[in-house]
């Protein structure tokens, strides 16, 4: 007799859909599942900037613990949420087909950028770009799930906030007022769901690995061996996207000031079978070309 499969996952709507796709999926290859839902202290403090809190891996840290206490099997995420070095005795054993990676600028109206601006992120990376792009603009701290800072959006006199627009189509709340920001280069590994689950547990392990995307996985360890070695454990405004076209990988990767006034951009491709070390070689080109002073400096900032 098959063993049930304990899916933990985050109570908000888009965790819950997640967690939800990965039991269907399981349940149609004949596994037992159950969902486990437990708040992390990501969605409680509301009232500060994620980097202000000090805490790497905020919103995985509550799963990771009630697996290694043996609360739940295996844990679901957002993979950008999901620090690069998991915790001992945690592994990943699948990556799902990445969903749309862009970051979209949602509005209530028609927007002049040419004008003053407030737009709203939480995100030091999207800060940065954005105020790379538009100077002028001011950018404000938006927190909470995604339902919790539409209404923020709208209750505001900000002109639009920023959102990934894979977890607003994910749980169909996606506006049709939005404009797709081609330019602004993604988080690693956003638009992807992982499955984590303990390394001694080869019955999860060989479960959920029927699930893993080949190319959704080589993509985001690209983009995050690329965070990992540029941000050393430091917060930074980092962006990282990978793209396999007739097997060749196609990587744009890009570290900012946290005011937006320094870009550092790499650009190269390689082919699909020498992918590892490809995220580490394209990181070291951007420290060696001013990016290991720029994080410096940004550490000091955020001190």
């Amino acid at each position: 007799m098959k063993k049930l499969i304990r899916i933990g996952t985050r109570d908000s709507q888009l965790a819950l859909w997640q967690a939800n796709t990965v039991k269907d999926k399981l349940e149609f290859l004949g596994y037992k599942t159950e969902i486990v839902s437990v708040k992390s202290t990501g969605d409680l403090i509301l009232d500060k900037p994620l980097y202000e809190l000090g805490i790497t891996g905020i919103f995985t840290k509550t799963l990771d613990v009630a697996m290694l206490n043996g609360s739940v099997d295996i844990a679901v995420h957002s993979m950008k949420d999901v620090p690069t070095l998991l915790p001992k005795g945690i592994v990943q054993s699948a990556v799902l087909e990445r969903a749309s990676s862009s970051d979209i600028l949602v509005t209530k109206e028609n927007v002049d950028f040419k004008q003053t601006c407030t737009i709203a992120t939480g995100s030091l990376r999207r800060k940065a770009q954005w105020l790379h792009r538009y100077p002028h603009h001011d950018v404000v701290g938006l927190r909470g799930n995604v339902i919790t800072r539409l209404q923020k959006l709208e209750d505001s006199k900000w002109q639009g906030a920023v959102f990934a627009q894979a977890g607003l189509e994910r749980i169909k709340i996606l506006p049709t007022n939005y404009i797709n920001l081609d330019w602004m280069i993604p988080a690693p590994s956003q638009g992807a769901m992982v499955i984590v689950a303990l390394e001694n547990d080869t019955f999860s392990i060989e479960a959920t690995s029927k699930l893993n995307d080949k190319y959704s996985e080589i993509c985001t360890n690209i983009e995050r061996e690329f965070l990992r070695v540029l941000e050393g454990g430091c917060t930074a405004p980092i962006g990282a996207i990978a793209t396999i076209k007739q097997d060749i990988i196609n990587f744009t990767g890009v570290l900012f000031s946290l005011n937006g006034s320094i870009k550092l951009e790499v650009k190269k491709s390689v082919s699909i079978h020498k992918y590892q070390g490809f995220g580490a070689t394209c990181a070291q080109e951007i420290l060696a070309n001013g990016g290991d002073e720029l994080m410096q400096q940004i550490k000091a900032e955020l001190k």
